[in-house]
């Protein structure tokens, strides 16, 4: 890691955001020798979320150098499950996607959050071209030639470019007049680690119920998987209020015991259910990537890998402006990231979203929809490989480290 530079030093590229989508698309650029500044302080949050890793979120990271340091942590989703668990009338069978139907070993990897962020961290502290900055970004200001960022300790900095990646609520985002739009659900998500007496044979298995998906995903050693429960925020806060022995007990029932006794193996959380999204992603000198760009909730792992993919298009727009000589924090260098971006993300945001209203609506019209586009997707096995290829990574304008 660079020592602390002085007081307005200049870069390339400053990242605005440490968590994992800021601090992989500044090791991106750092490694193809774009001199980057990532500021933000590491503040991991422990309750007991983890992040399933998508094929293509995975070969960044192996781009990125720091897949296989975080492998080992990581558990295998070589098939997901879904069942109908609603009641309804046009009830369909429960349905099965394997990952080597499309020629995968598995369809992503799941890992602890906090164990992610601290692979990327250490590997940012040891990179060439890059410079630390571990403190708040107080204030942004775009100029004709270049963006200066003020620092909470009253230091500045100046960049071409200023990568937002500083969350849902992004300052960086305010300071550039990007309203954005948000919504809520009225849900919560109960997040935590579970231990279980039946081995999870790397199957990730989501239940559809009538508060909203309940899914089990694997975590290393067979025995051991991540909870994201999305019930009424009411049922939620009384759940969260129970000790670890009658949470087990609530979760094993809605498993329907399937992977034997639970026990509480991990921090807790309880997430409300909300999402934003953002007219672009870019304005005066700034692109936005993750969560200050769009939100939506923790349903089908969704949320990371699309930030995750931002910073790969970043990157991928950066290096061709490098290419062609020209300046990487121009409308016209950002032009082709803001289109991709903004129809990646409200494609996903849509889909998620009627998932989710569709559980709550309790309508047989919704209902048979819901039912026979699942029973399409089960029973049609082009179909069924086409969305299972889509769910992982987008085919049209994938980045080029996710290829």
């Amino acid at each position: 890691m660079a020592t602390l530079p002085p007081k307005s030093e200049t870069f390339a590229v400053a990242v605005v955001g440490a968590g994992a989508a800021g601090l992989s698309l500044a090791l991106a650029l750092a490694r193809e020798g774009v001199d980057t500044a990532l500021v933000g302080r590491h503040a991991p949050v422990a309750d007991g979320r983890t992040v399933a890793l998508l094929d293509g979120s995975v070969r960044f990271l192996g781009a990125l150098g720091v897949w296989a340091a975080i492998a080992p942590e990581a558990s295998p989703l070589a098939e997901l499950h879904i069942v109908d668990d609603t009641g309804s009338l046009f009830r369909p069978p429960p349905a099965r996607f394997v990952a080597t139907e499309i020629g995968l070993d598995a369809f992503g990897w799941n890992v602890e959050s906090a164990r992610l962020v601290e692979g990327l961290r250490a590997e940012a502290r040891a990179a060439a071209h890059l410079t630390l900055f571990e403190e708040d970004a107080a204030g942004f200001a775009a100029g004709a030639d270049a963006a200066t960022i003020t620092l909470a300790g009253g230091a500045t900095l100046s960049a071409r470019l200023v990568a937002g990646a500083d969350g849902a609520r992004s300052k960086l985002r305010e300071a550039a007049g990007i309203l954005p739009r948000t919504w809520s659900y009225p849900q919560s998500a109960i997040t935590t680690i579970l231990a279980h007496t039946r081995p999870h044979r790397d199957v990730s298995t989501e239940f559809h119920t009538r508060q909203g998906p309940f899914t089990l995903v694997p975590l290393p050693g067979g025995l051991r998987s991540s909870l994201v429960w999305v019930m009424g925020e009411s049922p939620a806060k009384r759940l969260a209020a129970l000790d670890d022995a009658a949470l087990a007990r609530a979760v094993e029932h809605q498993a329907q015991a399937m992977l034997g006794a639970m026990r509480v193996d991990g921090p807790r959380g309880l997430v409300p259910m909300r999402g934003l999204s953002v007219p672009s992603p870019v304005a005066a000198r700034l692109a936005l990537i993750g969560e200050a760009a769009h939100v939506f909730p923790p349903i089908g792992a969704q949320g990371l890998n699309l930030g995750l993919r931002d910073a790969a298009s970043l990157r991928d727009a950066v290096m061709r402006a490098v290419s062609d000589g020209r300046d990487p924090g121009s409308r016209a260098a950002l032009a082709g990231f803001a289109r991709g971006r903004d129809l990646d993300a409200r494609l996903r945001s849509t889909a998620v979203d009627a998932l989710n209203r569709s559980l709550l609506a309790d309508l047989l019209p919704v209902d048979a929809l819901r039912g026979l586009g699942l029973l399409a997707m089960t029973t049609i096995g082009p179909l069924r490989r086409v969305v299972m290829r889509e769910g992982v990574l987008p085919r049209l304008g994938a980045p080029s480290l996710m290829r």
